[in-house]
């Protein structure tokens, strides 16, 4: 069974009951308990509740300011007062410990790749209560994305998704899986409206592979694929893609992505003039269940070559720079994104969730 806060995960027990206190900020939340049963079917229980201001003690955040844009990296700073001593306090970024200090007040800098995120301050008093207040922060792309380029955002909602599962494996002949995509899935969300990808079959190493075009741009040189991803047992994956795709006629430039987690855990890009895909050496392990990842790839092209210039997942950035010769094709125009997940050697049915699918380019 798990809990959680306005989308987020704050408990999870391995039990068919659960029996505990969560701190929550004043204000309207959404609470949901859901629980999994051993097929692996979901059942949950939504609630909205008020929780009252405390009357006892509380935590200011200064910095940032609810709902605000901000840069990478960004300062918070908070600060906490109670009738009894505040002993600590954490500043949490996704549900994951950002800011960790001793004392009533912190000041820090904190790292975070673009998109909005969850900012929970907990405070701690020398009695154990504990004090919380919670934001919302949109960290911008820092510049990346220029004045006046071309931003297709929330594709996961877009109409025209294409699918295939044979066309996915080696050579374009791989085998048969049973695939499905369930957009605008309000639970798990960030945006409140997912796209949920699901794969079957009893068929080793099969895949399943979603894209949709967003239209032909063949001045575009300049890419940036942003998106946030959420799996609720990703330890069955053997890989999930990423892709971004550009035909300008003559030729197609392939950024084709992948963590690649039961061969090397690691993240791989496709080398076009090699046909094969190709180890950055940046680690990709298995990511946590039930929480959302956030990954974005810088990409640029020249008039023949893709060029990887660089990766951020989870707030941690990569630089690359690695070029590879684009591949020759007919009349071949378009733009699109693709995402394929795909079954490992004991194939075991899973789905996995996009959100705030975005493509910049210029």
């Amino acid at each position: 069974m798990r809990i959680y806060v306005d989308n987020v995960s704050v408990f999870l027990t391995s039990s068919n009951n659960l029996n505990t206190s969560v701190p929550i900020a004043p204000g309207s939340h959404s609470v949901v308990v859901q629980a999994w049963d051993s097929t692996g079917a979901v059942f949950q229980a939504p609630e909205t509740i008020i929780v009252a201001a405390s009357s006892s003690g509380a935590v200011a955040v200064s910095s940032p300011a609810n709902n605000a844009t901000v840069s990478s990296p960004f300062q918070v700073v908070a600060s906490a007062a109670a009738p009894n001593p505040i002993v600590a306090m954490i500043a949490y970024l996704d549900s994951q410990i950002a800011v960790d200090v001793s004392g009533a007040s912190m000041n820090a800098s904190v790292s975070a790749a673009p998109g909005t995120h969850s900012l929970v301050v907990h405070a701690w008093d020398n009695t154990g209560a504990v004090y919380a207040q919670s934001l919302t922060v949109t960290v911008s792309s820092g510049g990346s994305v220029p004045p006046g380029a071309t931003t297709k955002s929330q594709i996961q909602n877009m109409s025209g998704w294409q699918d295939c599962t044979v066309c996915a494996g080696s050579g374009g002949a791989g085998p048969t899986a049973s695939i499905s995509m369930a957009q605008f899935q309000k639970s798990p969300s960030l945006s409140g409206s997912a796209a949920k990808f699901s794969i079957g079959g009893s068929t080793p190493y099969s895949d399943g592979l979603w894209w949709n075009q967003l239209g032909a741009d063949n001045s575009a040189t300049n890419f940036q694929y942003d998106l946030d991803f959420y799996l609720t047992n990703p330890q069955v994956a053997q890989a999930l893609e990423f892709d971004v795709n550009q035909g300008i006629g003559n030729l197609k430039f392939i950024f084709g992505s992948q963590c690649n987690l039961k061969d090397g855990g690691v993240w791989d890009i496709w080398n076009t003039q090699g046909t094969l895909w190709e180890s950055t050496g940046i680690a990709c392990p298995v990511p946590a269940a039930f929480t959302w990842h956030h990954l974005t790839w810088q990409l640029r092209r020249t008039s023949t070559q893709t060029v990887v210039v660089a990766l951020t997942f989870d707030g941690v950035t990569h630089f690359l720079n690695r070029a590879y010769n684009a591949e020759s094709a007919g009349n071949d125009e378009e733009l699109n994104v693709a995402f394929q997940i795909d079954m490992d050697s004991t194939p075991t049915p899973y789905s996995a969730w996009l959100d705030n699918v975005t493509l910049s380019y210029w």
